[in-house]
């Protein structure tokens, strides 16, 4: 049994720009402020089987795709985390609402089915939660200044 967190913007940007950043699978450094390295780790850049490296801090995560459908979702494992996490997984949604798009990042941390092992996957998935939020304002502000960018 896991803790899942669900965060949440709208942004004023099309699903396709949104994707755009998104599929940029090795570039989430240039723009999730809680990210300070990233890089890929094999020869595939984008879809399934997708690798790459994050560092954040002392923390270094192995990431791998495991849904790739643009422009709507992307959802990767994540390897790295404290021994006491069975399992972990982020994925990113992606839907148009007219001139807008709502971009969700849920969080799932799995440490096992006894209570002490739940209460390690909620605090997991609280610490994950903070990420996801860092990595949501990173992407509006990607967002925002790609926007700026297209108007000068």
């Amino acid at each position: 049994m896991g803790a899942a967190a669900v965060r949440v913007i709208d942004v004023e940007s099309s699903p396709e720009q949104v994707w755009e950043v998104l599929a940029d699978f090795a570039s989430i450094s240039a723009w999730a402020p809680n990210v300070d390295h990233s890089c890929l780790l094999g020869a595939d850049a984008a879809g399934p089987g997708a690798v790459r490296r994050i560092q954040s801090g002392s923390v270094t995560l192995v990431e791998t795709v495991v849904a790739w459908d643009p422009p709507t979702t992307l959802s990767y494992d994540l390897a790295g985390l404290p021994p006491v996490v069975e399992s972990a997984s982020n994925t990113w949604h992606v839907v148009g609402l007219g001139e807008r798009t709502r971009v969700s990042l849920t969080s799932v941390v799995d440490a096992g089915p006894r209570p002490p092992q739940q209460l390690a996957a909620r605090a997991v998935g609280r610490v994950m939660a903070r990420a996801s939020d860092q990595m949501l304002t990173g992407l509006r502000n990607r967002l925002l200044a790609a926007e700026q960018g297209a108007r000068t």
